[in-house]
C-alpha cells in the first residue's frame, strides 16, 4: 500500500512492515495473501448486508487482478489496514477514508470477515487500537462513522470505544446511525480509564 502525499502530510504514514498492537490484535498493512479472506468476506451474503453493500459477484481471477493493482497504487485519503489475531490470522479490514486535512476529519470502517471471531472483544479492540493510533499519531481531530440503524451490535462496540451518535442519515434506501469520536473526548476517556 503507498500513501500519496497529501495522507502522509495529514499525518498518516505508511507502517513499513510494521504494526499497531492491540491487546487481541494487530493491525497491519495489507499485503496480497490477504486476498482470498477479502473475495470470501465481499461474496458473502451476510457480511455485504452488514455493510449496506452489494454482493461481489466478479470472478476469483478478475478480482485478483484489481486487487493487486490497488495495492500498488497511491491511496490520496485512504488509510487501509489488515485486522489480524496475535498469531497472524487475517480476521477482518480496517479502514480510515475520507480524509479530510483541512477538517482534520476521517471516517472509519470496520469489517471482522471471520464470524469465529464476532462476539469476542476483537471488534471493540480494532477500533480502539486504530483510534489510539490515528490520534496519537496524527492531527485529525474528529473521527467519524456510520452504522445501519438495525446493526446495534456494531452500536455497542462503538459506544463502547467511546463513540456517541450524533444523527441519523437515510441512503440508497438504508438508514444509518452516525457517530463520532472527537479528540478531546478521547483524552478524557483516557485519563478516566487512566491510560
Amino acid at each position: 500500500m503507498k500513501l500519496s502525499k497529501s495522507t502522509t502530510l495529514a499525518g498518516f504514514k505508511p507502517l513499513r512492515g510494521g504494526t499497531i498492537g492491540g491487546n487481541k490484535v494487530r493491525l497491519r498493512e495489507k499485503k496480497l495473501s490477504d486476498v482470498r479472506n477479502d473475495y470470501r468476506w465481499q461474496t458473502d451474503p451476510e457480511l455485504a448486508k452488514l455493510d449496506a453493500a452489494p454482493v461481489l459477484i466478479t470472478s476469483f481471477s478478475l478480482y485478483l487482478l484489481d486487487y493487486a493493482t490497488a495495492l500498488h497504487q497511491s491511496h490520496a485519503n485512504r488509510f487501509p489496514l489488515a485486522i489480524e489475531t496475535l498469531d497472524g490470522q487475517h480476521i477482518g479490514n480496517c479502514t480510515c477514508y475520507d480524509i479530510d486535512e483541512k477538517k482534520r476529519e476521517a471516517q472509519l470502517g470496520i469489517i471482522i470477515g471471520n464470524r469465529d471471531y464476532w462476539d469476542k472483544g476483537f471488534g471493540a479492540d480494532a477500533v480502539s487500537t486504530i483510534v489510539d493510533h490515528v490520534f496519537r499519531t496524527t492531527q485529525i481531530r474528529r473521527i467519524y462513522l456510520k452504522t445501519l440503524d438495525w446493526n446495534l451490535r456494531a452500536q455497542k462496540c462503538f459506544a463502547k470505544c467511546g463513540f456517541a451518535s450524533f444523527g441519523h442519515l437515510r441512503r440508497n434506501s438504508y438508514d444509518f446511525t452516525l457517530m463520532e469520536l472527537k479528540r478531546e473526548q478521547w483524552k478524557n476517556l483516557k485519563a478516566d480509564w487512566g491510560v
